[in-house]
């Protein structure tokens, strides 16, 4: 089995695959847990020990393991936990026998965040043609690859939360609110807390909207919108400017990687 792990600026993904016995992989287990650059292999181990062990997964079960990261001062203690607990030599998406094997058009590939690659990765392989992914992190992305699964740039904005937490950090009396979707259809709110929910909401769903529209009418071809990461579902259920959710794009990414690491060793 495989254990797939996802550094992020906000959490730390640990996910067990599995082959699902028709060429693909199937998701047995997943956790996360708060991203913590000062958190050692030894505090990773104590943690996910004790969740392998509920879920009756053996240590010795586990013969590969790959990692992304976007946040390069976690990767040694992610390193250590492969090395120490495992018995196992990390793959690292985008290194070695994982490298992401498509052509990247832009000024600086090196810059290119593991996730966006690995989602593109994921992306290309389970859908055919021009592809605009948006994936809802601490950032929300937006990047385009081309039928023939080269990365052609994109569009970096910040997460809803974060959006948030900067208008309630910078204000005295507006008051914290959770991220859902308003109420009513109105976008005209009667109290402080409905107009900021439709500024927050309906604003982010106006500029997803516009600047898809945009990214199309640029590729001039027709283009898939597929959309990942935690909000993706609540958003999908308010606009129809999505041909596919998948939740899962990553870990998925992460297992093609594994796989063909695999079959180059």
């Amino acid at each position: 089995m495989l254990l797939a792990i996802d550094v992020g600026n906000t959490n730390v993904v640990f996910a067990v695959i599995d082959d699902d016995g028709q060429g693909g992989s199937r998701i047995k287990a997943r956790w996360r847990i708060a991203t913590d650059p000062r958190r050692t292999g030894d505090e990773y181990a104590v943690w996910l020990m004790q969740l392998l062990q509920i879920r009756g997964i053996g240590r010795d079960a586990i013969d590969q393991i790959i990692v992304s990261t976007v946040v390069p001062r976690a990767l040694h203690n992610i390193e250590v936990l492969a090395r120490h607990y495992f018995d196992l030599e990390p793959i690292i998406a985008g290194q070695g026998t994982a490298t992401y094997g498509f052509d990247m058009d832009v000024d600086q590939p090196g810059s290119l965040g593991a996730d966006r690659a690995v989602n593109a990765v994921a992306a290309h392989a389970k859908h055919a043609g021009d592809l605009i992914l948006v994936d809802f992190g601490t950032a929300t992305t937006f990047d385009v690859i081309d039928f023939n699964g080269a990365y052609k740039g994109g569009i970096i904005a910040p997460g809803i939360n974060l959006s948030l937490d900067a208008l309630v950090g910078n204000t005295a009396l507006l008051p914290r609110i959770a991220i859902r979707a308003p109420d009513s259809d109105s976008v005209i709110g009667t109290n402080t807390e409905d107009q900021m929910l439709i500024g927050v909401f309906w604003g982010y769903v106006a500029m997803m909207e516009g600047l898809i529209a945009r990214m199309r009418a640029e590729i001039g071809r027709p283009a898939k919108v597929v959309a990942t990461g935690g909000l993706a579902v609540l958003f999908d259920e308010h606009t129809d400017i999505f041909d596919a959710v998948d939740p899962d794009l990553m870990l998925e990414g992460l297992a093609i990687l594994a796989q063909r690491a695999k079959a180059a060793s």
